[in-house]
This record gives C-alpha cells, structure tokens and sequence, in this order.
C-alpha cells in the first residue's frame, strides 16, 4: 500500500473515532452538569471533605471528557483532510462553524482548569 493510501485510511480511521467521540458530546455536557449540581449540593449541606472531594474529582472527570469530546467535534468538522494536510486544517479552523466549535472546546478546558485549581477539596493526610 502506498503511504498516501496508508496516510488517508489512517485519518479516515481517526475521524471515525473522533465521530463516534464527538456523538457523545451532549451527553457528557448533561453529566458535566449533574456532577456540578453534585458538587454544589454537598458543599451546601456542609458534606464531610471526603464526600465533597469524591464529587470534585468525579466534576473533573465529567469535564475532562467533555473537553475531549468538543475537541472531536471540531476535528470532525475541519474533515479528514485535516489529519493530514496542515494548510488545509488551517483553512478550515477559520470558517465559523469550526470556530464555534473551537470556543465551546476552549470553554470546557477553562472551566476544567479552573476546577482543578480551586474547586477539588483537599483533604489533610492523616498521620499515624
């Protein structure tokens, strides 16, 4: 097989799972969502820090692969050209759907870090 052949099945390959990724985007935002009220609703109640942390990382976890999914989702919009010619990529990065896409991805990333650097409990390590 040729290496253009190779390199076209490969990307062809990777957009298929980039899709079936990018499929499962709303469902992973209504997880996000359910994991935040999660979060919301144990520090209100004053839950014990354990609980509380289980929940951030658990909200981490939901945010994570949501953000991997807003990425696929923007791979499979740029096409299978993409994986392989970078001007190409370039050019469609550009067009408005893409950088939709783009910014719902960027968003997530945000939120994720900014959940990890002020939202998971830390919990004091307990000597013996």
């Amino acid at each position: 097989m040729s290496p253009v052949k190779q390199g076209r099945k490969q990307a062809m390959q990777r957009l298929a799972e980039d899709q079936e990724r990018a499929d499962r985007l709303p469902d992973l935002l209504r997880s996000v969502s359910r994991a935040q009220s999660a979060l919301e609703t144990a520090r209100e109640q004053g839950a014990p820090a354990e609980e509380v942390r289980r929940h951030g990382v658990e909200l981490d976890t939901a945010l994570t692969e949501a953000m991997r999914a807003a990425y696929a989702k923007e791979r499979t919009l740029v096409g299978p050209k993409g994986y392989t010619d970078r001007i190409h990529r370039r050019k469609r990065l550009a067009t408005p759907a893409v950088r939709r896409a783009t910014e719902d991805a960027e968003e997530l990333l945000t939120a994720r870090e900014d959940h990890r650097l002020h939202g998971v409990q830390r919990i004091p390590r307990r000597t013996f």
